[in-house]
This record gives structure tokens, sequence and C-alpha cells, in this order.
């Protein structure tokens, strides 16, 4: 099984992923696929609307609707054939492309261009926090109820029983205030009480806005605070990894040998994996690329609607040409790995790789997982970069380097070492 790989070789090999998806996005847009999916969405929408049309249609004019909703899918369905045929095209395009893909394409990686310069952080954004609570409106006042006597009648008025009615109007008067008064003083009080229970209600509110916009302040630092150290730690590792490369310490070179393989990406429906070791002693660099087993191997050629049964088929590449495209593409990846390795270490700090392409599997026998190799070949620097891999035979080109091969690596036979992989060559 592959190693895990380092922490820059995973951060380059997710964002090669990324931008290599943003890439074949791109480029779909493109491509025939896009008529493809408008046709077929087309169709589609004329199907849906002619059934439509059907199930409104009068009894006399049904039977015609339904056999122009019939025709109508049937489009739809061979327009999604075609889709689904352009897709697989471009996915076999793809694989076919592995090698030449990489050519024009340089493989070394700048390490101080990899280092984070500045950060964007992302604004600040309290929303509802950062507004005060609103101040509690000033309850309206009354002043309260003044008594005032009635008047006193004149002195004739009072000499004929005008104190009596005076009293009495007194008494009266007196009562009315005092039932006046005390309703004033219940609705002043229960007033003021509201106010004040509010001013509290106000504050406790207000008091807790601010600690969650404190909160939320804190919470916003600390995540710039950690963006900023994953900055500078990721600065210090490309730091500690550039020294690394200049003193010739083992563990850089292989560790930079780690983030040019994860730049390496593939296509999704041929995915592979990289383990490798660099001795510093003979500065010899051993990789092992692990390669889906060819039950995983695309295997359709053909996508077809059959409109008798209604059916979306297959039809299957024939096994002789799957498992020379199988091996051929083995072959591919070889080349492409040895290519990227040298091409990308322009201090020339590699003077040889031993390359094993692989399939992990499990084997029948005992269950158990195994690795098969299926290509082992040993590459020195100075001989490969005389090579124009955009003219060679992949095939040839091991054979030239002396490399093991197997005779079937659809069929899983393991690379046949017996005349071994260093042997002399002549030119």
């Amino acid at each position: 099984m592959a190693k895990r790989r380092g922490f820059l070789a995973e951060l380059q090999y997710q964002a090669k992923q990324a931008e290599k998806r943003r890439q074949q996005q791109a480029i779909a847009a493109q491509r025939a696929t896009a008529a493809a999916q408008r046709e077929h969405e087309r169709a589609r929408r004329a199907y849906e609307s002619a059934q439509a049309a059907a199930m409104r249609a009068s009894a006399a004019n049904r039977k015609a609707a339904e056999k122009e909703a019939a025709r109508l899918s049937v489009e739809a369905r061979l327009a999604e054939a075609e889709e689904m045929n352009a897709n697989l095209a471009a996915q076999y395009a793809e694989i076919d492309r592995l090698l030449t893909s990489t050519l024009d394409e340089d493989s070394h990686v700048d390490l101080a261009a990899l280092k984070i310069t500045s950060i964007d952080h992302p604004p600040f954004e309290p929303g509802e926090l950062a507004v005060e609570i609103a101040a509690v409106p000033a309850p309206q006042l009354y002043y309260a109820p003044v008594w005032r006597e009635p008047e006193r009648p004149f002195t004739v008025g009072a000499a004929i029983g005008g104190r009596k009615r005076h009293e009495k109007n007194v008494a009266e008067a007196r009562a009315a205030f005092e039932a006046t008064y005390a309703e004033w003083a219940r609705v002043d009080q229960e007033t003021r009480a509201t106010y004040s229970r509010n001013l509290v209600y106000r504050d406790q509110k207000e008091r807790a806005r601010q600690r969650k916009l404190a909160e939320a302040q804190a919470t916003y630092r600390s995540e710039c605070e950690a963006r900023i150290a994953q900055a500078e730690s990721r600065n210090a590792e490309l730091d500690k990894l550039i020294n690394g490369l200049a003193f010739d310490v083992e563990s850089a070179i292989d560790e930079y040998v780690g983030i040019v393989l994860a730049n390496s990406a593939y296509p999704e429906v041929f995915p592979v994996d990289h383990d490798h070791t660099f001795t510093l002693q003979g500065r010899e660099l051993t990789v092992t690329v692990s390669v889906p087993e060819p039950t995983k191997f695309p295997a359709v050629k053909e996508y077809k609607y059959t409109k008798a049964t209604s059916e979306m088929t297959t039809t299957a590449l024939p096994v002789r040409e799957r498992k020379g495209w199988y091996a051929d593409v083995l072959w591919r990846v070889a080349l492409r790995t040895l290519h990227e390795v040298f091409n990308a270490d322009r201090a020339g700090k590699i003077h040889s790789v031993a390359l094993t392409v692989a399939v992990e599997t499990i084997n029948a026998a005992t269950g158990l997982p195994t690795s098969i190799p299926l290509v082992i070949v040993a590459a020195g620097r100075e001989e490969f970069m005389k090579f124009d891999l955009s003219y060679v035979v992949p095939k040839a080109t091991l054979e030239h380097l002396g490399a093991a091969l197997s005779r079937s690596p659809f069929d899983l036979i393991p690379a046949d070492t017996s005349r071994g992989v260093r042997a002399a060559r002549s030119v």
C-alpha cells in the first residue's frame, strides 16, 4: 500500500485535483458533449410537452398525441445515448493522453512560490449583533390632580342654609377627588413600574448582545489567528524543505519528490498512487506506482438505446482490445513517472530511478492483500533526459531501458525479472 503523503505533498495533491476538476469542467463546456447535452435536454422537454398534450387531448386526437409523445421519447433516449458516448470518448481520450499531456508541462515545483505571502481574511459580519438594542421610550406621565375646595356661599346664602349645602358639596368633591387621585396614583405607579421593568429587560438584552458580539469577535480573531498560524507553519515547512534541498538532506529530496508526484493529476477513471524513497548513497529514487486493477479499467465501447426493448444497453470493448489498451497505458504511466521525476529535478540531485508499476489486489489463494509488479525498470538521468518522448513507442522505450515487463498485465502476470533490469544495453 502507498504511504501517506507528507503535509506539503497532500496540500499540493488536493490543490492539483481541484484545479484539474475546474479544467475538466471548462473543457467539458466547450466540447461536443455540450451539444449532446443540449439536444438531450431539448428532446426531453419536447417529450414531456407532448406527453402533457396527450393527456389534454380529446379522444379523437389522443392517439396522435400519444404517438408523437412516443416518438419524442425515443428521440430523448437517443440523445441521452449520444451524450453518454461523448463523455465516454472524452474519458478515453484523456487516458490515451496520459504521457503526451505531461510533455509540454514543467513538473518542476517552485517551492518559494508555494509560500503564503498574504492572507485574505473574510470580513467580520456580526449581523444583528452590531445593532444596539433600541432605548426604552420615556413614559407619558401626568401631573397629580390638585385639590380645589368648592367656593363658599356668600353671607346671605350661608344665612339661609348655604353653609350646609357647601359642606355637602365639599364632602362630595373630596370623595370625587380622592377617587381621581387614587386612580392617578395607580396609573402613575403602574406606568413607572412598567418603565422600570422595560429598562431592566432592555439592559439585559443589551448586555447579552454585547456579550455575544464579544464572543463573535473573539471567534473571528481566533479564526484569523488560526489562518495566520497555518500560513506561518506552512511557510516554515517550506523554508525547512528549501534549506534541506540546498544541503542535500535525504528526507528533503524525498519530500520534494512527493510534492512533484502529488501534482501529477490522473483521470478520475484511472487513479494512481505513489510510494517512493530516496537514498542519498547512490542518489537513487525508488518509486512504486499503484494502478487500478484490470477489473476497474474501462470496459464499455459504446452506449446504445434499443427502441424495440426501450432499454439502454452497452457494447463491451473486445477483451483483446482491453488487454492491449491496459498494457499500453501501464507503459505510458511508467515513462510519465520517469519523465516527471527527472524533469522536476533541475538540480540533478536524483541520478537514477528504480520504478515499479504494480497492482494492489487480493491473492486468490490466500485471500490476503498482495502487490503484483507489472513493470520494473531502472533509468539513469543522463540517458533518459536525451530521449524525445513525443515520438517514442512506450513499450519499445522500456525495452530499450532493459525493463522487465509482464507478458499480460491484464491477466496480472508478474513482470519477468529473470534477466534483471540493469543489463547492459546498446544504443
